[in-house]
């Protein structure tokens, strides 16, 4: 049984904690490794390695740390295949979508390459006579980040590239469920030939975050997750004079207006709503389906979901793998009996979908005539289940968006420009897309919802990551006139 351990000061430490949590392969069910989890005083020993790292490495030039990020990008290019393997091993998305991750990941790298361009400050000469004001922005110190299951190599560059390009020292919490991606990626920092102490791995559960949450020595704390535990984690942070930017949960809507190319919609509902097994703060798992588009689309999504692929993500042919454990498996598929239970029309149900061993795998689920109060529009399922809420009016699919109480992303299917000009006006969220379903920003933009999807007021990666491991400092100058020094500068005299 393969054992995942810390990585601290450059060194794997083995867990003394005598816990441990078991890593499965969703494809088999079986259960491949196990990692440590941490106790406080490893995670004491993480931030205290940091700590002593910082400052030789706030002082490194921008140059030389440039030209570290640089030989750190080029080695998760190099390792896409290998890290894309580890990824589907553990979490269960198709290698392809693996692939993608990894390649999203290597946006944010890239961005944190141009850092020196990120940490230009301002300057005002002669703010007032004689007085010039600069502003240059610094590092914080000791910063975490708390990642979770469904991105574990994505979300962890999410963070780590930018805290350490702009000088901050840095402490990796994974997911305990597929930690074999986080741990190359912190590998791959130190064969780039960053310092010992400047990024460091730390496996576990609450007890690590909560460790992580109260250390007086962690400046700022980045985390994604569940709604619940993003507000645990903002306020306990905040509480502890911490900045804190948490990402939280979602329900994101998709409105299809009468006029929609129906292929394209359907399309993107597919894709959108069962990739990576909906296991994605992003997905689809809401379709507002307005005026006499629903039945239309609803027949060339069923269309669509009856050829999709479902099996080993290791497999070319696979379209959508499993489930990341068999107890959200299980609690996914109770969804679906709860609609038929409070008057939904069961299109699909993926229940109804057999596959041969012990796999976490369920089919894919379409609900129709989904109403707000039940349950499948009310939860974040975080799986492969798409509901249909017949909408009246473009005014009341907005509204759906407006009343939801989370703001994570939301997109339009429609031809009508002006209709499209005014959703991105409308929409109640913080990222939109126009005839695109899933609107994650590229890497030079930044990623955050509105509502209870995002905590703090400081969005992920790209210009506001670095405004979040960065503080500014405006220095005020003021030097005697040249005419008065007493240093010959070559000024005329009155004799």
């Amino acid at each position: 049984m393969q054992r995942i351990d810390h990585i601290i000061n450059g060194e794997v430490v083995v867990g003394s904690s005598g816990r441990v949590n078991a890593v499965f392969n969703p494809a088999t069910g079986l259960q491949t490794k196990e990692v440590a989890l941490a106790a406080v005083d490893e995670v004491d020993a993480a931030v205290a390695a940091a700590q002593a790292a910082y400052d030789g490495w706030r002082s490194m030039s921008i140059a030389r740390r440039t030209k570290l990020m640089f030989e750190f990008r080029n080695l998760v290019v190099a390792a896409q295949e290998e890290l894309a393997e580890l990824l589907t091993s553990e979490h269960g998305k198709v290698f392809s979508d693996s692939l993608g991750e990894i390649q999203r990941g290597i946006e944010n790298i890239e961005f944190a390459c141009d850092i020196a361009d990120h940490l230009k400050g301002s300057v005002n000469e002669q703010a007032s006579t004689g007085i010039d004001v600069t502003t240059v922005r610094r590092p914080l110190g000791v910063v975490a980040g708390i990642t979770p299951f469904n991105f574990p190599a994505m979300i962890p560059l999410w963070m780590a590239p930018n805290a350490v390009a702009a000088g901050n020292t840095f402490v990796l919490k994974p997911s305990e469920r597929d930690p074999s991606v986080p741990r190359r990626i912190v590998e791959l920092f130190h064969e780039a030939g960053f310092p010992p102490g400047v990024v460091n791995l730390v496996n576990g559960d609450k007890v690590a975050v909560d460790r992580l949450l109260e250390h007086p020595d962690v400046k700022a704390v980045s985390f994604v997750g569940s709604t619940p535990i993003a507000k645990y984690v903002y306020e306990t942070g905040t509480s502890h004079g911490k900045r804190i930017q948490a990402l939280g949960g979602a329900k994101n809507h998709m409105v299809v207006l009468p006029d929609a190319d129906i292929d394209l919609a359907a399309d993107a509902a597919v894709s959108a709503a069962y990739g990576s097994a909906g296991e994605r703060c992003m997905a689809i798992s809401v379709v507002a389906a307005v005026g006499e588009v629903a039945d239309p689309l609803i027949d060339a999504i069923k269309l669509r979901m009856e050829k999709l692929v479902i099996g080993d993500g290791m497999d070319p042919a696979s379209e959508m793998g499993p489930l990341v454990t068999r107890e959200h498996r299980d609690r996914v598929a109770g969804y679906i009996d709860s609609a038929r239970r409070q008057g939904a029309t069961i299109v699909v149900d993926g229940n109804e979908m057999a596959f041969e061993g012990a796999g976490f795998f369920l089919g894919t689920s379409l609900i129709d005539r989904v109403t707000t109060d039940m349950d499948c529009y009310r939860d974040e399922i975080f799986g492969p289940v798409l509901s249909i809420v017949r909408c009246a009016s473009y005014t009341e699919a907005v509204k759906l968006i407006s009343d939801n109480r989370w703001g994570n992303g939301t997109a339009i299917f429609t031809r009508d420009g002006g209709a499209a000009r005014r959703f991105q006006e409308d929409a109640d969220a913080g990222m939109v897309g126009i005839n695109v379903p899933v609107p994650v920003p590229v890497g030079y933009h930044s990623f955050g919802g509105w509502k209870s999807s995002l905590f703090g007021d400081i969005a992920m990666y790209g210009p506001e990551g670095v405004r979040f491991y960065t503080r500014p400092k405006v220095i005020t100058t003021r030097w005697p006139d040249p005419a008065t020094s007493t240093v010959n500068l070559g000024f005329p005299t009155n004799d």
